[in-house]
């Protein structure tokens, strides 16, 4: 009974990162997409963008979201890989294009090392 209560907890933990991190994106997105018009920047600059947002929205819905001290690694790499899929399904859908390439992989992987790290200062947190 004991285990399966962990079990729950854990999914609770990963799912609420996953909505806090989404959530937090779209509003970073809007904000920036607002900077980025006013301040007339150039086009380059939104891939680093982008990946300041999701490196910053996976960290803060693992320090939010992430209680337990006990693989809180291995929880923030299923939140960043999780967040990464469901990120690219959302603003493929807002974009109305869903493209595939190499750039996925980076994604995946800088997001799963992003989720690391972070479930990792998470669990350090008390």
């Amino acid at each position: 009974m004991e285990n399966e209560s962990k079990k729950s907890s854990a999914i609770f933990e990963i799912l609420k990162a996953l909505i806090i991190a989404v959530i937090l994106s779209l509003v970073l997105v809007l904000i920036a997409a607002l900077v980025i018009k006013l301040f007339n920047l150039s086009d380059g600059i939104i891939p680093i963008i982008n990946q300041v947002i999701k490196g910053v929205s996976i960290l803060l819905g693992c320090l939010i979201a992430i209680k337990s001290k006990t693989n809180s690694w291995l929880r923030g790499i299923i939140i960043g890989i999780l967040y990464i899929a469901l990120a690219y399904v959302i603003f493929s859908l807002l974009d109305g294009k869903f493209a595939f390439g190499l750039s996925i992989l980076n994604d995946v992987a800088l997001g799963s090392i992003t989720g690391m790290v972070s479930g990792i200062l998470a669990g350090f947190k008390k």
